[in-house]
């Protein structure tokens, strides 16, 4: 990705030299045809395309920070099925019976 990067800085420091070389171009055009033809669109390519690394890093901080969590309150916790307080939701409910609060789905009258 790098060498286009490289090879569209250099085209575009190309048009501008041609600018400001020019007998009726000046280094104020040069300038603005640099920024405006090379570094605005690189700057939106490279950001565009460092995406998927800024969200795989994003997702390894986070699953980083889970387990930390997970370790931290896993310690804590008590181990067994009916000490478990009902607010611990990473793990499973391993009772069983049935929740008391499940709703019967209604049918349509004919």
């Amino acid at each position: 990705m790098y060498i286009v990067v490289l090879g569209w800085l250099y085209v575009a420091l190309m048009m501008a030299v041609a600018e400001a070389s020019h007998s009726n171009g000046t280094v104020l055009g040069a300038l603005v045809t640099f920024v405006l033809y090379g570094i605005v669109p690189l700057a939106l390519v490279v950001y565009l395309m460092a995406t998927p690394g800024r969200k795989r890093a994003l997702k390894a901080r986070e699953a980083a920070q889970w387990e930390a969590q997970k370790n931290a309150t896993g310690s804590a916790m008590p181990q067994s099925g009916s000490d478990q307080s009902r607010s611990d939701s990473s793990q499973p409910d391993a009772r069983s019976q049935t929740p008391a609060d499940t709703i019967a789905p209604m049918r349509k009258k004919p």
